[in-house]
């Protein structure tokens, strides 16, 4: 395989203890439920590419955005009561421009913006107290709780999304957005 091909895939491996310890489940694409392969995960090592990793079975829950390197101890460093349940591949392909359109409300109500960077203020920026729904035209996006790219996150890949609480996040408006870049290889 060339070096650009390989740079293409990802590849995660996922531990049941702490520290890389216990039995592995290697993962190189989408997996809604680890529980199948694991017991429990709580630590893990991204080889290549970049993954968003979940909480809860089919990509529900909190999330929390891996890229190359270790993490050797997953409940305290991300933050998360609860230890992986699911993961997501991200895709690392996209070379063209990064376009998503926010909604103050739900099912793509209220005030919009359309935007191409990174955004790490939308109240700031836009006047916006809250984000509610989204439809991600191009590329692959972060959102986050809080301005200046903090707290919990959620992965947007190209789609409609028209309510937040549909993928599991309740009562979370989110203050933040980042575009994904091909820096994760």
């Amino acid at each position: 395989m060339s070096n650009t091909g390989m740079n293409m895939r990802g590849k995660i491996t996922f531990y049941e203890e702490k520290n890389f310890q216990g039995r592995s489940y290697e993962c190189m694409n989408d997996c809604s439920d680890m529980t199948s392969n694991l017991s429990r995960c709580q630590s893990c090592r991204v080889e290549s590419g970049c993954f968003m990793v979940y909480d809860r079975s089919n990509y529900m829950g909190n999330q929390c955005f891996m890229k190359r390197g270790e993490y050797s101890d997953y409940m305290s460093m991300m933050g998360m009561r609860d230890c992986i349940k699911s993961c997501r591949m991200i895709p690392m392909q996209h070379r063209g421009q990064y376009r998503m359109k926010i909604y103050e409300k739900e099912n793509f109500g209220g005030q919009s913006h359309e935007m191409m960077e990174d955004c790490d203020n939308v109240m700031d920026r836009y006047r916006m107290n809250e984000c509610q729904s989204c439809n991600v035209m191009d590329g692959h996006w972060l959102m986050y709780e809080q301005p200046q790219f903090r707290g919990k996150m959620m992965y947007m890949r190209p789609g409609e999304y028209r309510n937040f609480m549909d993928m599991g996040m309740s009562g979370q408006r989110f203050m933040s957005m980042r575009r994904i870049t091909d820096s994760c290889n």
